[in-house]
C-alpha cells in the first residue's frame, strides 16, 4: 500500500515538474526574441559597438540585445541598468565570463577575441539601445 502511494506521489511530483518546467514552447530552446527592443538612430559609436555586438555577442544575446530563448538573456532588461549592471560589469563579463545568477542559461564564458576598446563601444550601443526603451 505504501509502495503504491509512495510511486503514485512520485510521478505525480515528477508530471508537476513537467509541467513547471515546460511553459509554453514545451521547455525546448526556440530561438526567439525574449523582449521586443525599439531601435533609436545610433550614433557612430554605438554603430561600431552594433557592428562588434553581431559579431561576438549575437549569437547568445539576440538581434538588438533583445535576448535568446534558451540562449543567451536580453541585455535590454531593467536588471542590466546602469544603476545595477556599470559599464565595468560588462567589461567584466567580456573579459572573465559570468556566474549565471539573474538567468537560467548557464554561465557565460570569457569572450577573448573582444578587447576593452570593442567592449567599450559594445556599452555604448547597449546603453543607447537602453535608454531608447525606456531603461535608464
Amino acid at each position: 500500500m505504501y509502495r503504491r502511494t509512495g510511486i503514485a506521489a512520485l510521478a505525480a511530483l515528477a508530471l508537476l515538474a513537467v509541467w513547471w518546467w515546460s511553459g509554453e514552447n514545451g521547455g525546448q530552446p526556440n530561438g526567439t526574441a525574449i523582449v521586443a527592443v525599439a531601435v533609436p538612430d545610433l550614433s557612430e559609436n554605438a554603430a561600431i559597438g552594433k557592428a562588434i555586438f553581431d559579431v561576438n555577442c549575437r549569437a547568445c544575446h539576440g538581434e538588438n540585445a533583445s535576448g535568446l530563448d534558451g540562449f543567451g538573456p536580453p541585455l535590454v532588461h531593467k536588471i542590466y541598468e546602469p544603476g545595477h549592471h556599470s559599464d565595468a560589469a560588462f567589461e567584466l563579463a567580456v573579459k572573465n565570463g559570468v556566474r549565471a545568477h539573474h538567468w537560467t542559461y548557464g554561465n557565460m564564458p570569457p569572450v577573448d577575441n573582444v578587447s576593452a576598446e570593442q567592449t567599450a563601444q559594445i556599452v555604448v550601443y547597449v546603453r543607447e539601445l537602453q535608454r531608447s526603451n525606456g531603461i535608464e
